[in-house]
């Protein structure tokens, strides 16, 4: 038995595997559950004993392509937790993340806009948000944010705000240095920074 669900669990991880391939290549409709089966090495109908449909199959493989973006972002966010570097570090992660994931890179680019919500629903997202109000908390400890916001509703905020630069950033082909200037900066600083005194 655990054999079989060890096979099992490989043949959904290659239909997962050529998804994110022929999606993030071809795009949802030029794309058939058959080309998914056929890259995977998989019989014709395959896919339907793990996915109901393309469009659950197209759903996981944004899942499970977008998830290592997000993973790359929290990577790029070290041990420094000044504000200019939190920025920085995490668009230019995030940026590098997609760089290697063809797909995830399709949806923030807007070739696919009817899934584009779909990523502000990805579970990897709730880490991100937990990062950010660990930082806020961190950061609020210290002096040096305002201590009248809830951490949490600000991460759960700044979290679409990040995912709408993103898209920007890639939808424009504009580079990080010339969109996230001190306008951009000054936007964040009003959110978390505490009054001038």
């Amino acid at each position: 038995m655990a054999t079989a669900m060890r096979k099992g669990e490989r043949t959904r991880q290659a239909l997962l595997d050529a998804a994110v391939a022929r999606f993030g290549r071809d795009g949802y409709q030029r794309t058939s559950i058959a080309d998914i089966n056929r890259d995977a090495g998989l019989s014709g109908t395959a896919a339907y004993a793990y996915f109901a449909n393309k469009e659950e199959l197209f759903l996981a493989a944004v899942d499970a392509d977008a998830t290592p973006v997000i993973e790359a972002g929290l990577a790029a966010l070290t041990g420094d937790i000044t504000l200019d570097n939190w920025r920085g570090a995490l668009i230019i992660g995030l940026l590098d993340g997609l760089e290697r994931h063809p797909l995830a890179r399709r949806i923030v680019a807007g070739l696919e806009p009817e899934f584009t919500v779909r990523l502000l629903m990805i579970p990897a997202l709730d880490e991100l948000r937990a990062e950010h109000a660990r930082r806020i908390r961190t950061l609020q400890a210290t002096g040096q944010v305002r201590f009248d916001i809830d951490p949490d509703q600000i991460s759960r905020g700044m979290v679409p705000i990040v995912m709408s630069l993103l898209m920007a950033l890639l939808q424009t082909r504009s580079t990080p240095a010339a969109f996230l200037g001190p306008d951009v900066a000054a936007v964040f600083d009003a959110i978390l920074l505490p009054p001038a005194r």
